[in-house]
């Protein structure tokens, strides 16, 4: 299996991107939301047993997948304070074990241009954080700072290039040869 984990702060368009990714590479797509949403209805965001359950939940979906020798799958992934710095070494592990193989691609976009997507209609929708000033709180006290990532195999900027012309790039690079 080969695991593709899109990576960036919140609004760069990783979701679109990943859709985009998915229908070009035939690959399934597990946004990190779908656990993070589930877990809201019973735990508090951020405490111990939805940061546990969470984690494991990710984990058993990757393990699973590689197990079963899916194809691909595409993994949203905002890195944030609550994620244990032992989950991205934790994913490798796991999907490596498997035969597997990770690749990481950070999405990226100036500040201005992230800050005027944050309150976007379709991020309002999708219970995602909307709130700019909340997002620049979060930003200055350093909550999307960790855990570290890897180095990424490959770097894209949104705001210079369609979600369309994102998913071909990463699909040709990724999966050539």
């Amino acid at each position: 299996m080969h695991l593709i984990v899109l990576f960036g702060l919140p609004g760069v368009g990783k979701l679109t991107v990943a859709e985009r990714l998915a229908k070009a590479t035939g690959f399934k797509l597990f946004h990190n939301h779908l656990v993070v949403d589930t877990l809201l209805a019973a735990f508090e965001f951020g405490s111990p047993p939805f940061v546990e359950l969470r984690e494991n939940f990710w984990l058993s979906v990757f393990d699973r997948a590689a197990r079963d020798s899916s194809a691909g799958l595409i993994f949203t992934f905002a890195p944030e304070a609550t994620v244990r710095d032992t989950f991205i070494p934790e994913l490798q592990r796991t999907v490596s074990a498997r035969g597997g193989r990770v690749s990481f691609v950070e999405l990226t976009c100036p500040l201005d241009i992230l800050r005027a997507r944050i309150d976007a209609p379709s991020r309002q929708r999708g219970g995602k954080l909307v709130s700019v000033e909340l997002f620049d709180q979060l930003r200055a006290a350093g909550a999307f700072d960790r855990p570290l990532m890897p180095k990424p195999d490959l770097v894209i900027d949104t705001s210079i290039m369609a979600p369309e012309q994102a998913a071909s790039t990463i699909a040709a690079k990724l999966l050539a040869g």
